[in-house]
């Protein structure tokens, strides 16, 4: 039997073939590390497109030596050429927490007296209690002007509330920081209700008589 002779073409067309594959197989890889790559690209850019930008009606913290009018002025001024309409108010939302902060030293406090006291009969007595309160704040003057605005159903809040507390808790001093958290709780909801953002960062008797 004669063998069929191997021309010397023949490794060099398997070598062409493999070498093609690899290359094939190297472009596919490219192509789909280059595929996913303009993914988490996009995905990125419609992350940072659907990012929420900072509501200009939104009270801000008040460094010290700042004027609180003065940054709630330039807030407003900012909403309204943005085209947001209620630019006085601190805007509207789901109600959000304006967070305390961190380094309460380094910002400016302001402090606002509801001018009129508050009296409830209490619960358990015929004694009644009679309590004056302010309210202090680090943001801006828009806090303290929802407060002056939202007054009757503050006063509301903390009326109904008042008429459930007992005269024997309210004499300790214990009932009495109890009421205080209570207060402010109330004023927060109220606000955050009302204006979309709380703000108030603590409640003061200025004057608490039970009789």
């Amino acid at each position: 039997m004669s063998e069929t002779p191997q021309t010397e073409d023949a490794p060099r067309k398997k070598g062409s073939a493999k070498k093609k594959l690899i290359l094939l197989l190297g472009g596919v890889a490219l192509l789909g590390g280059g595929g996913a790559a303009a993914g988490f690209y996009v995905a990125g850019s419609m992350h940072q497109a659907k990012a929420p930008s900072e509501d200009p009606n939104r009270p801000q913290l008040v460094l010290r030596g700042e004027n609180p009018e003065e940054i709630a002025n330039q807030w407003i001024a900012k909403a309204q050429k943005a085209g947001i309409k209620g630019g006085t108010a601190i805007g509207k939302g789901k109600g959000l927490d304006l967070p305390r902060p961190a380094n309460p030293a380094a910002y400016q406090a302001t402090y606002f007296q509801i001018p009129v006291p508050f009296t409830s009969n209490l619960s358990d007595s015929d004694a009644f209690v009679q309590v004056s309160i302010a309210v202090s704040t680090y943001y801006d003057n828009r806090v303290i002007q929802a407060v002056q605005t939202h007054e009757t159903a503050i006063r509301s809040a903390i009326l109904m509330m008042m008429a459930q507390e007992q005269v024997v808790a309210l004499s300790e001093p214990r009932g009495k920081e109890a009421l205080q958290a209570k207060l402010l709780h109330i004023v927060n909801d109220v606000l955050k209700e009302k204006t979309g953002f709380g703000g108030v960062d603590n409640v003061y008797f200025t004057n608490f008589v039970i009789q």
